[in-house]
């Protein structure tokens, strides 16, 4: 249910000083927005939130010591009433689904419009998620894109694999990783399938060529 006609309490979280004076100069503009605190780390937020409890916090990514992804996560544990917006300059795919993973309802560049802004921090309050065109369009790219070669490997392929890049032949390779030596032919012949190739250089060369091994 929507909530209406009441002011939301908001913190501000950022380790530049500057962009929290632009922040709170933001908010004084907006009758219904109103800022309770500021915080310049994940630690100052997590301290703040233990005695006054925000409806919203704007929240940046990239601080000294803990980030924004991992203070977002331990609000939302211990707050969960707590809505979070992830505000950063960064629209990368880690940083956006670290944010949303850690529990982040909304994700928007610095360069949002004030309006735009505020209309998130309303819509944070009332429990609805917005996204930046470029977080979003990040998200699709990640989940459109062709798997990564090599991402089927189980763990003992890549153990066989490692040991083929090495040079090791099927029997040295058994006695390496002491199983059979029709297991080790068992799991170059499924290495090869995914892989896609037809003999044991052209695997050696794509794992090497895309660090399937370290």
């Amino acid at each position: 249910m929507q909530k209406t006609n009441e002011t939301i309490r908001v913190l501000v979280v950022d380790d530049h000083k500057v962009v929290r004076k632009g922040l709170i100069t933001f908010l004084l503009a907006y009758d219904d927005l109103k800022l309770i605190g500021e915080a310049r780390s994940g630690e100052d937020a997590l301290l703040f939130c233990a005695s006054h409890l925000p409806d919203v916090i704007l929240m940046d990514l990239v601080m000294p010591g803990m980030g924004g992804a991992s203070a977002t996560k331990k609000i939302r544990e211990l707050y969960s009433q707590v809505q979070i917006i992830a505000l950063t300059s960064f629209p990368e795919e880690k940083l956006v689904e670290d944010a949303l993973q850690a529990g982040a309802i909304g994700y928007l560049l610095k360069n949002v419009e004030a309006e735009e802004l505020a209309q998130a921090i309303r819509d944070a309050y009332n429990g609805r998620s917005t996204l930046a065109p470029e977080a979003a369009q990040v998200l699709i790219q990640a989940h459109t894109r062709p798997p990564q070669i090599g991402h089927d490997l189980t763990e003992r392929e890549k153990d066989v694999l490692k040991t083929m890049t090495d040079g090791l032949t099927n029997r040295e390779i058994a006695m390496t990783l002491e199983i059979s030596h029709s297991t080790v032919k068992f799991h170059v012949s499924n290495i090869l399938s995914k892989l896609g190739v037809e003999s044991r250089t052209e695997a050696v060369s794509l794992a090497l060529q895309n660090k399937l091994v370290m």
